[in-house]
């Protein structure tokens, strides 16, 4: 079984990709956690992204295709896998089709901007035990303050309506594009393509990709 997800931030990528991947026991390949890896190793591939990364500039896309081709070819990638986060364009989709990377399903969690800014701008966080509450779907006993400890929740910098919007942004200029490339691919009968609301209860969303996919 092997699956892509894609989404905005804030759609709950992040939850149903560890659930998808629980229930078919594939890893979860995320781009974040390959290129810490990378750095962890010392290797040389490893050196040039940490000083990628320190100079504050984005890792090309050649070095994260390379790591990522690598991570698939693992063993414990022969049953399957689920790709989240990789790939973020077009060039990087190519880079699987040219390389054999075959996919069976690619689903698509859709949910409206303003329902983003709503589940992220309420997000607020006890940083040093990073529980994590919400404004109104899970607020903490007494406002303003973590339940066990009592010290002060804050609003993380990425968290705030203008940096979410941005974000948001960002997806629809460069990931959003992928929808269309991976249609053709499904036109084509290469791959299938599913789409699924990201409103509502985790359990139930959940339930309705894996009724779809098994």
């Amino acid at each position: 079984m092997k699956m892509m997800l894609l989404g905005s931030p804030g759609v709950g990528k992040g939850t149903q990709a560890a659930l998808i991947c629980e229930h078919f026991g594939i890893p979860q390949i995320s781009t974040g956690n390959i290129l810490r890896a990378a750095i962890e190793s010392e290797s040389d591939l490893g050196l040039s992204v940490r000083s990628i990364l320190d100079a504050g500039q984005l890792v090309p896309d050649e070095i994260v295709n390379a790591l990522v081709k690598e991570r698939l070819s693992q063993a414990d990638c022969e049953a399957g896998f689920l790709l989240d986060g990789f790939p973020r364009t077009i060039m990087q989709a190519q880079y699987l089709v040219d390389n054999a990377v075959s996919l069976d399903y690619v689903i698509v969690l859709e949910i409206d901007n303003g329902e983003v800014v709503k589940r992220l701008s309420g997000r607020r966080v006890h940083l040093a035990s990073g529980r994590t509450y919400h404004v109104d779907y899970n607020p903490p006993q007494k406002e303003g303050v973590d339940d066990l400890t009592g010290e002060a929740l804050v609003q993380r910098d990425d968290d705030t309506e203008e940096v979410v919007l941005n974000r948001l942004n960002v997806y629809r200029t460069q990931t959003s594009p992928l929808i269309d490339f991976y249609q053709v691919l499904a036109r084509k009968k290469q791959v299938k393509l599913i789409t699924f609301s990201g409103v509502g209860a985790v359990e139930e969303i959940n339930k309705k990709i894996l009724s779809a996919i098994s």
